[in-house]
């Protein structure tokens, strides 16, 4: 009996480890959206001012929304990429929207003032959106920044997590999740992870 337990333990202490050591084994966790899922709409305003839907982009193939911010190292070590993201893929119909969920009484940093100060900074292209109140990220089950949510012209939810394997140097990267994701939809196929364990900061809520 306390040999099995004791191999009990040491098999769920191994398999804990490998899901964290290994981000492409773990989904995004904590509710909201699950794969095959239609995402909802929104309409949140954007660093020009403007208000931003998905249902302004008539020509969409697909949407590549991510939960970012300002202050996270995480997301600040991934902003070439989203501009690299945004070139690449805007041409072919895939539409990087980037939407800051944090709450600037927690982080004052992520006011939307300082988003524009960054977008501004940083030359984005594509929206970068406040979302007011919080009321979507808990839809979508965000939990980090970033958090990736790739969407097909439907909205329908294919692939959820990291942008790629490694935030700390795009030089090093290996497995670019969501490109490959999108590779596999343009396919015709269903992308393989369709989930990963987004790596970043925790989202600002007050407590």
């Amino acid at each position: 009996m306390i040999k099995n337990l004791l191999q009990l333990s040491l098999l769920s202490a191994a398999l804990m480890f490998f899901s964290f050591a290994n981000p492409a084994v773990e989904s995004s966790g904590g509710g909201g959206l699950s794969i095959g899922d239609v995402a909802p709409d929104f309409s949140l305003k954007n660093v020009d001012g403007n208000y931003v839907s998905m249902s302004d982009y008539e020509d969409a193939n697909g949407f590549i929304i991510i939960f970012s911010c300002n202050h996270c190292p995480f997301v600040v070590a991934y902003e070439d990429r989203y501009n690299e993201l945004h070139e690449k893929y805007a041409p072919r119909g895939w539409h990087l929207i980037a939407i800051n969920p944090n709450d600037p009484v927690v982080v004052p940093e992520d006011s939307f003032e300082n988003m524009q100060k960054r977008a501004r900074e940083k030359e984005f292209e594509f929206p970068y959106v406040f979302d007011d109140g919080q009321r979507i990220f808990p839809k979508y089950g965000a939990t980090r920044t970033p958090h990736v949510f790739l969407l097909d012209s439907d909205r329908v939810v294919h692939y959820i997590g990291a942008i790629d394997d490694n935030h700390r140097d795009a030089d090093q990267v290996e497995e670019k999740y969501l490109e490959n994701a999108i590779a596999a939809i343009e396919r015709g196929e269903r992308p393989n992870p369709a989930e990963t364990r987004a790596i970043g900061c925790t989202i600002k809520v007050q407590e």
